[in-house]
């Protein structure tokens, strides 16, 4: 029997030394510097290495990553919230704008009725979205010539909800023992066949199109955390020409580059990686009650060993990583001439704590089932790894940071300082608080109010029906209507306790 993982908050250790005690004492490899550094001493503030991107090379090593907006008009388009939070994207000083947010090829590869769509029909809302973040980086940081932005482009695959908040419409790569049932796939009528896929491909050549007409620098092709793109190479068990060998389960992207060039576009190519992933975690049944879950433990895997299901997962054990054809992966993407891998694993979905290591779990999560630092501690050293052996024309931007609060800066100042990767990228932080690495580099200081705690209510709200955004720590939605309504929700999760 598992038993949930004994938190010491992160908030309680007042000093470098005891967040380092603490480390130690979690057996983990997780370094940091003893102070925060200011101005060009902070290699958080120094031009990344000369990988130009649309000619560009990035002014600063920190990144805003791609999150998935819950808050478009039903056709996909943009409405004040998400023009806001792409101000804040540009306010935080980040130099490197990876996706702003997911943009779902086509209606009907949406994760929910609300999120953007990149289409001809959205196309002008899609360059107010940029112009009004580069304004607003202008505004504080005086120039934008070093600034670089991407689309995320994406279709979400098993976690399709395009028409209803509460309705999966899933297609899926390939048939899953352990995640078909929890995701309503009950049919081989709902795997995409290689037909379908060969014009999907041609829907990521339109939307990179769209992308170059609005002026993006890059295109992130996602392959990450259980989508579709992700799904297809962990998809051994698929016949045809788009499953089973390496090459095959790579084809998707080889085609969707070939189809973005052959029309001539030129714009720069990145993808948003899962390096790894695991099996599916659940709430520990024996130590869970009606609203307030277990901790999480991996659901029972016995019969589909050797596990053929996943990408960079030990098909023997797969609660650990092998990262051999991760490897072969970052090298494709090299010769395919993509510049910049984003690194994250796992899956919101399924095993978040392995994706995004959090205090406190959202509405249809689990409670830690170890220390969230030894997540972070996981991310941070593959990509470590990689990083030792990518090919050097790819920029590797870290993920996982946000857990760190207070030691965010002491941490990926290390990181960067000794080549563990070539940026930082911060998400989740991003939302309550857009410029806490800029504050780092230019007081030396955090506005410790405004950190991020992992609260996880940016997730629980989307995840029932509310817009995204941070109640908690965000006045514009902390006085919203949603915010109540939010409040609500957990309370009667609470009292079902």
């Amino acid at each position: 029997m598992s038993e949930a993982a004994k938190l010491i908050r992160i908030p309680s250790l007042k000093t470098v030394a005891e967040f380092r005690g603490h480390v130690a004492s979690l057996g983990i490899d997780l370094p940091c510097e003893d102070a925060i550094a200011t101005g060009d001493a902070s290699p958080l503030a120094q031009p990344c290495r000369a990988v130009l991107i649309n000619g560009k090379r990035l002014g600063n090593r920190y990144a805003v990553q791609p999150m998935e907006g819950w808050d478009a008009t039903v056709t996909g388009g943009v409405t004040p919230e998400v023009l806001r939070r792409w101000q804040r994207f540009g306010q935080s000083g980040a130099k490197l704008i990876f996706g702003g947010e997911a943009m779902a090829v086509r209606p009907d590869g949406r994760a929910n009725p609300n999120q953007l769509i990149i289409n001809a029909r959205n196309q002008s809302d899609l360059a107010k979205l940029r112009e009004a973040l580069i304004r607003a980086h202008q505004e504080l940081y005086g120039r934008s010539e070093d600034l670089v932005i991407g689309f995320q482009l994406t279709h979400s695959g098993r976690f399709c909800k395009p028409n209803d908040h509460s309705r999966l419409e899933p297609r899926v790569a390939c048939r899953h023992p352990l995640l078909d049932a929890s995701f309503k796939v009950t049919s081989d009528a709902q795997v995409w066949t290689d037909s379908e896929l060969d014009q999907l491909v041609e829907d990521y050549a339109a939307a990179a199109r769209i992308a170059g007409n609005v002026g993006a620098d890059f295109v992130d092709i996602k392959h990450c955390h259980g989508y579709l793109l992700h799904e297809l190479l962990g998809a051994f068990t698929r016949p045809g020409k788009y499953g089973g060998s390496f090459e095959n389960r790579t084809r998707m992207l080889r085609d969707i580059v070939a189809a973005i060039r052959a029309g001539g576009n030129r714009i720069e190519l990145a993808v948003r990686l899962s390096a790894f992933d695991f099996v599916p975690f659940r709430p520990d049944p024996a130590l869970s009650r009606p609203g307030r879950p277990g901790p999480g433990v991996p659901v029972p895997f016995s019969h589909c060993l050797p596990y053929r299901y996943a990408f960079g997962v030990n098909p023997q054990n797969p609660i650990t990583y092998d990262l051999t054809e991760t490897f072969q992966f970052l090298d494709l993407c090299a010769s395919l001439g993509v510049k910049i891998i984003n690194l994250t694993a796992g899956s919101p979905y399924y095993n978040p704590h392995i994706q995004r290591p959090a205090a406190y779990p959202p509405s249809d999560g689990y409670q830690p089932p170890e220390d969230p630092l030894v997540g972070v501690a996981r991310q941070i050293n593959v990509v470590r790894q990689l990083k030792a052996r990518a090919p050097q024309s790819l920029l590797l931007v870290g993920t996982a940071y946000s857990y760190l609060q207070e030691y965010l800066p002491h941490v990926a100042q290390y990181v960067l300082r000794h080549d563990w990767a070539d940026l930082i990228g911060i998400g989740r932080m991003v939302l309550s608080y857009p410029t806490i690495l800029a504050d780092a580099i230019g007081r030396g200081t955090l506005q410790s109010k405004a950190i991020c705690r992992t609260f996880s209510d940016c997730t629980t709200g989307p995840r029932n029906g509310l817009i995204s955004g941070c109640y908690p720590l965000d006045r514009y939605y902390a006085v919203r209507p949603e915010a109540q309504k939010l409040k609500e929700i957990k309370k009667a999760s609470e009292q079902a306790a």
